[in-house]
């Protein structure tokens, strides 16, 4: 009789750590870019008005309370 069995080990298909990184990567930047334009208010931006300015219109074009 034939066994059912395999002698070959299962392989499982490897992410590539370039890839990886990139998709870390990414996810770090949207997430520091949803918190900037949603719940900073301000507070980052102490060198000047500008990049408040431009949060704060962001919070209007996506819908985020801020006032």
């Amino acid at each position: 009789m034939s066994s059912s069995t395999s002698s070959q080990p299962l392989v499982h298909p490897a992410v590539p750590t370039r890839l990886l990184w990139t998709v870390l990567a990414t996810v770090a930047v949207l997430t520091l870019l949803a918190y900037l334009v949603a719940f900073d208010q301000g507070a980052v931006s102490r060198s000047g008005m500008f990049l408040h300015e431009l949060m704060h219109d962001g919070r209007h074009l996506l819908g985020v309370p801020c006032h």
